[in-house]
């Protein structure tokens, strides 16, 4: 018997459709002439908590860290137990087993940790379902391969588990006791992905507080040629006066002048004159990341809808896999472009079927590359006619998106003409650019997106010969102001994600990282976002939901170092989490070194800096006295404890007048007042920022009895 393992009962009800009849529903299970298919719920099997491997983890203790298990240890979910049970007997009763979790890294390990935790000896085959249309399904079918192929992305994804594991649950326990020690009562939810995002914010909020533009001039002078106007910009040397550190001229009267020195010399002559052809291919398909952007600026969507609504519209055959972290196109896909355009073209709705009437099928853009293609490809239509108008608006727009850039991969390369033309005139050098669009190719899909580079395009200049006079005519000076950068959205703050390139602090590892698929993962990326949301270090502000820092986050992430705060690291591991999956780095290896790295930060932890939390000063050590609940009720605990174990009532009266009789000497501004505690009677000096203790002797404060 042949058991099909799949990922979600969704996908194995389509799967089981496409296996030989007759087919029979069971308990968890679908039975059919081709084999049994059934499922897990996503992850059945999940990390055991750090009080699991033993129980004296349970209270966060600073000298217990770093906590790495020996052997790791996975639980079956709660939830999960039942379907679990039913795939551990059918595993039994199999003769084949097939992993039918989702084509990535993630899918992958989800089947094969159920097949390792029950000690499977049995074969195992993959099928990899990048579409849930029966035309795709029974091609996957014929298509089976050898599990052991994709051990490597196995060991990628246990990697990056683990990794999550180790920095999260030991870092997020040493950051938050570094936080309560300085009085404030916050958990912090550190995350090897989750805390470099956070700080993108952070910063980038930063940036804006401290933000103070400046204001800097442009001289435009408009020149006559025989040919035409030439309307050039003023390019000011390295050594003229008024220009600030970039190279803007910030003195109008200074950019005023050379108005007057043009006037007063108005001959010039063209000093160079270049002309070239330019080439723009098709913009890739989509993968989720770029589709959770395009979507989020264009419709205003958050990256978790993009990523439900894409998941329903695979669910309901209309489009591939959403997951995919891949922009490119296997090869045997052609074979499929007469039917996915001809479906397009019967789309009723917005320009689909208008482009597709100008598409030309026979068109190979880059996008069709198998050197490209892991496990999945690009998130484009599927074979199957798309009912467009009884989908729900969001629906819509996302399969509008899907097919938009999926039809523009039959239109031509965009060409254009760029012109650059340098005037000399009164010892001074103008520059004057030019566009020109020979064929709009791709581009005519996108030409009315707001955000769309045509708009900026100019109109040819005129045709001109280096040496050819020109005679100034006239000018203008305009004021301008530097702009702030961008505050961050949650579709933003997922691009700068998936480009971390751009974020890093060691420039030399841009261009390193480039080729790295940024932090995170395709599925992960805006569940990260949401968190951080949730978890109240982050706010959506105004129309366009702008992220902004809560002080808590400020908190966290000014007591980090540099290594957690700044993506570079996490970009580094990243890299090599998608060698492991392609063969070129091991497990072993990579979790040495991330525990090394681990060590680091926890030591750090310990000296950590926070702004002290308002409150009470221990009288003995200096440190932020601490509330804390006991037996005999409240009291203030040091937070410097164990090492200080200096302890004070939590209330202290407000004394009037004739209770005024034992001033503390210690402080010469509390009194002594009398209290009753677990050991009896005793006095203590009623300033907060002193609570000096003696014993009671006769109703009399000792230091007064003594004297």
């Amino acid at each position: 018997m042949k058991l099909f393992i799949a990922e979600k009962p969704s996908m194995a009800r389509e799967l089981a459709k496409c296996l030989p009849q007759p087919q029979q529903k069971g308990r968890g299970c679908i039975k059919t002439g081709g084999g049994i298919v059934t499922w897990a719920y996503g992850h059945v099997l999940q990390q055991a908590e750090p009080q699991e491997y033993d129980l004296k983890y349970k209270r966060w203790n600073a000298a217990d860290l770093p906590i790495i298990p020996q052997e790791w240890k996975l639980l079956v979910s709660p939830d999960s137990k039942e379907q679990f049970n039913l795939i551990c007997t059918l595993i039994q009763e199999a003769d084949t087993i097939v992993n039918a979790g989702d084509p990535d890294r993630e899918g992958q390990l989800l089947i094969d940790e159920i097949l390792d935790y029950v000690g499977n000896k049995k074969p195992v085959e993959r099928i990899l379902l990048n579409a849930l249309d029966e035309k795709s399904i029974h091609e996957s079918l014929a298509d089976l391969r050898s599990n052991t192929e994709f051990v490597h992305l196995k060991e990628s994804a246990l990697a990056r588990s683990r990794a999550d594991w180790l920095i999260g649950m030991n870092l997020s326990r040493a950051y938050t006791l570094a936080a309560r020690r300085q009085g404030h009562r916050v958990v912090f939810p550190i995350g090897r992905v989750k805390t470099p995002t956070l700080a993108l914010v952070v910063r980038r909020q930063r940036e804006l507080d401290d933000f103070q533009p400046v204001t800097y001039y442009i001289v435009k002078a408009v020149f006559d040629h025989p040919n035409g106007n030439i309307t050039a910009q003023w390019q000011p040397r390295d050594t003229q006066a008024g220009l600030d550190a970039e190279g803007r001229c910030i003195d109008e009267a200074s950019a005023q002048a050379i108005l007057k020195k043009l006037s007063a010399q108005p001959e010039g002559h063209i000093a160079e004159r270049r002309k070239s052809r330019k080439k723009e291919p098709q913009r890739l398909p989509l993968s989720l990341s770029s589709l959770q952007v395009l979507a989020g600026k264009k419709y205003g969507y958050s990256p978790q809808q993009v990523l439900d609504t894409a998941q329903q519209l695979y669910e309901r055959k209309l489009t591939t896999y959403p997951r995919s972290d891949c922009e490119y196109l296997p090869l045997n896909q052609r074979k499929d472009v007469p039917h996915i355009l001809g479906n397009l073209a019967r789309i009723e709705a917005g320009q689909i079927a208008e482009w597709v009437g100008q598409a030309d099928g026979s068109i190979k853009s880059r996008a069709w590359n198998d050197s490209k293609i892991t496990a999945h490809h690009a998130i484009i239509p599927t074979t199957v006619a798309c009912p467009f108008v009884k989908l729900t608006a969001m629906q819509q727009h996302v399969y509008y998106l899907i097919a938009q850039a999926y039809i523009a991969q039959f239109y031509p390369v965009h060409e254009y003409d760029q012109t650059r033309i340098i005037v000399t005139a009164a010892a001074e050098q103008f520059a004057a650019h030019g566009k020109t669009v020979i064929q709009m190719g791709w581009k005519e899909l996108y030409r009315s997106d707001k955000t769309d580079d045509d708009e900026d395009i100019k109109g040819d200049l005129p045709v001109v010969r280096k040496g050819d006079g020109v005679h100034y005519q006239n000018g203008q000076v305009d004021k301008r102001a530097t702009k702030p950068p961008p505050r961050f959205t949650a579709s933003t703050l997922l691009a700068a994600m998936k480009e971390i390139y751009k974020y890093v602090k060691d420039d030399s590892l841009k261009k390193k990282l480039k080729e790295v698929q940024g932090i995170g993962t395709e599925a992960t990326r805006a569940t990260i976002i949401n968190e951080l949301i949730q978890r109240k270090f982050l706010v959506e502000e105004g129309k366009k939901k702008y992220l902004k820092p809560t002080d808590n986050a400020y908190l966290l992430i000014d007591a980090l170092p540099d290594a957690m705060v700044y993506p570079d690291e996490t970009a580094v591991w990243e890299e090599r989490l998608y060698q492991m999956s392609a063969g070129k780095d091991n497990l072993q290896s990579f979790l040495h070194d991330q525990i090394a790295f681990l060590e680091t930060l926890i030591a750090a932890a310990g000296t950590a800096a926070m702004q002290p939390a308002e409150g009470r000063t221990c009288p003995e050590c200096g440190s932020l006295m601490l509330r804390r609940h006991g037996k005999y009720g409240d009291f203030y605990g040091c937070g410097n404890y164990p090492k200080c174990r200096h302890t004070e009532p939590a209330e202290m009266p407000v004394l009037e007048e004739k209770d005024k009789k034992y001033s503390c000497p210690r402080c010469k501004t509390g009194f002594f007042v009398k209290r009753s505690g677990p050991y009896g009677v005793f006095w203590i000096c009623s300033s907060p920022s002193c609570h000096t203790k003696c014993a009671d002797v006769g109703g009399v404060p000792s230091v007064y009895a003594v004297k």
